[in-house]
């Protein structure tokens, strides 16, 4: 407890906490326009097929 107290009170624990939850929020937007965008080519590749048939 006393190690996470310390870590909490330096100024670059306070720094990595920052770093982590931007990357985190970073990654949440990526993998949400990647599901996008796999809808989106999932979609034109099922019109392609059924223009085809």
């Amino acid at each position: 407890m006393r190690n996470l107290t310390k870590l909490l009170r330096c100024g670059r624990g306070t720094s990595a906490i920052e770093y982590a939850l931007v990357a985190s929020l970073i990654s949440i937007a990526a993998v949400a326009a990647f599901d996008n965008l796999g809808n989106k080519i999932d979609f034109m590749y099922n019109n392609v097929s059924n223009h085809l048939n």
